[in-house]
């Protein structure tokens, strides 16, 4: 991976230039993104993203940070210790000029050895699982390294809008594995990323992994856009 989200956040952070990045998935056209977007304050943030923040307590762990907005909130607004994660070396570096006290580069899947009180995932939480068959194997880590009592904050979207309907108002959705496994490409200053696994999961389908993964899944808030806000315990 040529790590083309890190490099934006970091030449936006560093003035290097910066340019919108370029997305576009298995299902979708091209779309232009603006780095800034992932800079902004929690008063620019959606309401499920403050509301997801708004419920964090004690020991924190933020599961691909990207630029670090939702971690600094936290650590800054809120006075919590927390731990800022991402794969992206570029997208790390940006978040330590920011200000992260502790950010570092981890696979969530490596980490050992720690608990927390809060884990959170946003921006589509759940599009790291990649697929529906690897979000047992997530969901089982993450349950791993909660304190008791502890929650995991989730948030993603059902899709199945995207999809075109037959004439009786039922979606057309491919037959083979689950309509929200996308791929994902990315373009940054004209580079092309490799395409990667990206997953959308509507709730309920949510519900039944945390479940049968001995967790605990509520409903929190749902969004303005067939997103919604997910607790985990």
């Amino acid at each position: 991976m040529k790590d083309l989200f890190g490099k934006a956040i970091l030449d936006y952070k560093t003035n290097n230039s910066p340019e919108d990045l370029i997305t576009e998935t298995s299902i979708s056209e091209a779309d232009e993104m603006s780095v800034a977007y992932l800079f902004r304050s929690f008063a620019e943030m959606p309401k499920l993203e403050q509301k997801a923040l708004q419920l964090a307590k004690g020991k924190v762990l933020d599961v691909g940070c990207g630029a670090g907005s939702h971690s600094l909130s936290l650590q800054n607004e809120r006075n919590l210790a927390v731990t800022s994660i991402d794969i992206s070396e570029n997208a790390i570096e940006a978040c330590q000029l920011r200000g992260l006290k502790n950010a570092r580069v981890e696979n969530i899947l490596n980490l050992e050895n720690q608990k927390f009180d809060t884990i959170i995932l946003l921006m589509n939480g759940t599009g790291i699982f990649g697929t529906l068959t690897e979000t047992a194997r997530y969901l089982q880590k993450l349950k791993s390294l909660l304190n008791p009592n502890g929650q995991i904050l989730i948030d993603s979207s059902d899709i199945i809008y995207m999809f075109d309907e037959d004439d009786d108002g039922s979606f057309l959705i491919p037959a083979d594995g689950y309509y929200g496994e996308l791929t994902f490409t990315v373009q940054y200053k004209g580079e092309t990323e490799d395409t990667f696994p990206w997953l959308y999961l509507d709730y309920n389908t949510l519900q039944n992994a945390a479940n049968a993964n001995g967790l605990q899944c509520e409903l929190i808030m749902v969004g303005e856009h067939f997103d919604y806000l997910a607790r985990l315990f």
